[in-house]
């Protein structure tokens, strides 16, 4: 089905105008996925911030030209290209698509562009194994609650270590010493 120049004007500004909004945009190849398995993807990527978009090739590639990201290379635009734009983190939108094509073969990963930078698909993996923003600040809470709570704990030894010697001493008191 062809598109009016002027559809196309409309698609490639709103395109112009996710780039610009978004901190960071992955390129994937859905080949063979289903009307339900894209709105599934879409559901979940809409839960994090993250929007995924479908048009043609064309139109992404210009978009990407006059947002100052340059020439997008071949292998990021192979077979039909659904790209993702993460609003909010830039890594989460990328963590749900690689969960997503472990789940579902038809989702193959491509590329993307992060700060600005334009990556191959190895650099886009190894960002997308990455933990998740939340589950590193947890890890970072719990490394700075650490020493607080080993000194808690060591206190807690000291104060029942005493308690127990007391206790102790009391036991071997004659049954008709004074106790106070």
């Amino acid at each position: 089905m062809a598109i009016t120049r002027e559809k196309k004007q409309e698609i490639l500004k709103e395109l112009i105008d996710k780039f610009s909004k978004s901190k960071s945009v992955i390129f994937s190849e859905y080949k063979g996925l289903n009307v339900s398995g894209i709105s599934e993807l879409r559901k979940r990527l809409r839960k994090q911030g993250a929007e995924c978009k479908i048009s043609k090739k064309t139109l992404i590639r210009l978009a990407a030209k006059k947002t100052n990201f340059g020439d997008l290379g071949d292998d990021m635009m192979t077979g039909p290209v659904a790209v993702t734009f993460c609003y909010e983190d830039e890594l989460a939108g990328l963590q749900i698509l690689f969960k997503f094509s472990k789940e579902n073969e038809n989702l193959k990963l491509l590329g993307g562009i992060i700060d600005g930078k334009i990556l191959g698909t190895e650099e886009v993996l190894k960002l997308a194994k990455l933990p998740g923003r939340n589950e590193l600040l947890a890890k970072l809470l719990g490394s700075m609650n650490a020493p607080i709570s080993g000194f808690v704990g060591i206190l807690g030894n000291l104060l029942g270590g005493f308690v127990r010697v007391l206790n102790a001493y009391k036991d071997k008191l004659p049954p008709d010493a004074p106790q106070s």
